[in-house]
């Protein structure tokens, strides 16, 4: 079975800490070993934590970290050894540190500097470290997952930095969004942090067309800004795939023309209460000196073909059967009662949940009308 799908959508914009927040608001679960991971990159004193709140009147969730106790480091292979030796499991580690490595390649490259020699500005704070860690630790737990990427919102205008006030977006992250989808949805300022962009860049090596399944759990990430006439959230739809089981089948077949309508009545029956025995429909047809014939045709189960066989030989009057191999696909299906009625459940590709009642248990019901009310109940 296909593990969950995430796909983001960053609404306002995305940040490394707009995007923690909004997986952990949407899987909750997640909340024990990102916490966690986050806070032993942390010094002490500073606490890594998730708050509630609202951005443009819908609930969200935001990461955040306390006050510093600190300066934190600066150059690139400072932050790159506090990471290392902070502690965490070695694949949270290692793409906390692709993140990081992703980051100052983008910074070397602009300020054209070798990578030991990068020196954060606006992001050299504790905040991005948790950021990253908690990132890393995000898609480790969520490692078996597809990923799917709406299109990151450009921007526009320009953001003071260190080296003066800089086009939107800055330099490095512009470096980072290379290859990844855009859009200008006319909303001017800084949308996408470098961090951000780290993230979405690494996303985006495993992102895939986004499926159709079953819509699980939502999750809102806010970040600080307020923007005109929008929430400034990333969102997160955790998507559950259809299940469909693949099996092979045998297909039997066979023509009767010299029965009666009781006997080929208790054929049936027979046969269908057969081991091995998945379905079994009848057909009248006109065969030979146009007679009349009733065409048996069973699906059995692959490994009790020959004892089915040998059962048609003996319910009916055929000298042959027709036998052929077919692959079956089959819907995930659950069977429950509601009241007195057994239902049987199935999900759709496209992510409905559609429902059967059992014939058998509206019978109680005196006119057509009413048994199909009571279906309809049952159903819904």
């Amino acid at each position: 079975m296909t593990a969950r799908h995430i796909h983001i959508s960053p609404v306002g914009g995305m940040a490394g800490d707009m995007f923690v927040a909004a997986i952990l608001d949407a899987l909750p679960d997640l909340h024990g070993p990102v916490l966690e991971a986050a806070q032993k990159v942390l010094p002490t004193g500073v606490q890594a934590y998730l708050a509630s709140g609202t951005s443009g009147g819908i609930g969200v969730s935001r990461f955040q970290v306390t006050a510093p106790a600190g300066a934190a480091p600066a150059k690139y292979p400072d932050m790159a050894s506090r990471i290392d030796t902070a502690g965490i499991a070695t694949t949270t580690r290692d793409i906390a540190m692709a993140l990081l490595r992703r980051l100052a390649e983008a910074e070397a490259t602009v300020h054209r500097v070798p990578l030991d020699d990068v020196h954060f500005h606006e992001i050299a704070d504790w905040d991005t470290l948790a950021d990253l860690v908690a990132a890393g630790q995000i898609l480790t737990c969520l490692q078996d997952a597809s990923w799917s990427l709406d299109p990151l919102p450009l921007g526009a205008g320009r953001v003071d930095t260190q080296h003066g006030a800089l086009p939107v977006p800055a330099p490095a992250t512009a470096r980072l969004l290379q290859g990844l989808p855009v859009q200008d949805d006319g909303i001017a300022g800084e949308r996408v942090t470098p961090t951000g962009a780290a993230i979405a860049a690494e996303i985006w090596t495993r992102a895939t067309r986004r499926p159709g399944g079953v819509l699980g759990p939502t999750g809102y990430g806010a970040g600080t800004r307020e923007l005109p006439g929008m929430a400034n959230v990333l969102v997160t739809q955790v998507i559950a795939p259809v299940a469909t089981g693949r099996d092979a089948v045998c297909v039997m077949e066979f023509d009767i023309d010299d029965m009666t309508g009781e006997e080929i009545a208790v054929a049936a029956q027979q046969l269908r209460a057969t081991p091995g025995v998945i379905d079994l429909t009848t057909a009248q047809r006109n065969g030979k000196k146009e007679r009349i014939v009733t065409a048996f045709r069973l699906l059995v189960r692959t490994d009790q073909e020959d004892a089915v066989a040998t059962a048609c030989f003996d319910q009916s009057a055929t000298l042959g059967l027709r036998m052929r191999r077919e692959t079956r696909l089959v819907l995930s299906r659950s069977s429950g009662l509601v009241g007195d009625v057994r239902v049987k459940r199935a999900t759709r590709p496209g992510g409905a949940v559609t429902g059967k009642a059992e014939a058998d248990d509206l019978r109680a019901g005196k006119t057509l009308a009413l048994r199909r009310a009571k279906a309809r109940e049952a159903e819904a």
